[in-house]
């Protein structure tokens, strides 16, 4: 999930932009709801920062000429995920480029914790250009039927806007995993259009085997043109 994405993100891993445009936002709304002094107008500019950061909720659109493009049958996320031993620490090792994390250069990670309600605390890291860590903090909820510790089907949706706002039905991105290794080692996140996709590893980086073996399972889900925008993703020497 970086879900800096996006990207539970994924993922995706898509969010320091985010965050902080939701922060820049929340400040200003809230010194105008205490100018204007009513609920309703409190309403009124929360509407107005969830408007300008809408771009957060593009992975969520489902186009309904996607499958039709691919001419492939439509995108299937996992029929189930055990939730338990999907939680902790994911590297990015790979991922279709977007603009939501075009300030990560090296070592992105996502890490999953699940909440008493069943939702799952987000948080994704990033190093930028500069060599500063970039954070931010989302949260993830099933889409799916969670009944126990099983997830069926295996999607979430993942929101990095401010808490205070998440209950608004917009800015959540879609979280599918579409592929998980037998033994966890890694998994596979998109969303129904195929337009985002993002590579996880329990290490820093994926065996050649791995790879090959996600590749080709891709090329069968219909990501078979997609796969031309495959970037991997470089993780530093303290990255574990």
């Amino acid at each position: 999930m970086r879900i800096r994405q996006g990207s539970i993100d994924g993922i995706g891993l898509a969010a320091g932009r985010w965050a902080r445009g939701a922060r820049r936002e929340r400040s200003r709304s809230r010194s105008r709801v205490g100018r204007l002094g009513t609920s309703r107008a409190a309403v009124t500019v929360a509407l107005a920062a969830v408007a300008a950061l809408m771009g957060i909720a593009a992975p969520a659109v489902v186009r309904a000429s996607s499958a039709q493009a691919t001419g492939f049958a439509p995108l299937q996320s996992l029929p189930s995920l055990e939730v338990p031993p999907y939680m902790g620490t994911w590297y990015q090792v790979a991922l279709f480029p977007n603009r939501f994390q075009a300030q990560c250069v090296s070592d992105t990670t996502a890490t999953y914790r699940q909440l008493p309600d069943g939702s799952v605390e987000v948080a994704n890291r990033c190093r930028t250009a500069d060599g500063r860590l970039d954070e931010a903090m989302g949260r993830a909820r099933p889409t799916g039927a969670l009944r126990g510790t099983t997830l069926a089907p295996a999607q979430l949706q993942v929101s990095f806007l401010p808490e205070w706002i998440r209950w608004l039905p917009v800015g959540w991105g879609t979280y599918w995993v579409v592929q998980l290794a037998a033994d966890g080692r890694y998994a596979v996140v998109s969303e129904p259009t195929r337009q985002y996709l993002w590579v996880l590893s329990r290490t820093p980086r994926l065996t050649p085997e791995d790879e090959t073996a996600i590749r080709s399972r891709l090329i069968e889900q219909g990501f078979a043109a997609a796969l031309a925008r495959w970037q991997a993703h470089p993780h530093g020497p303290s990255s574990r």
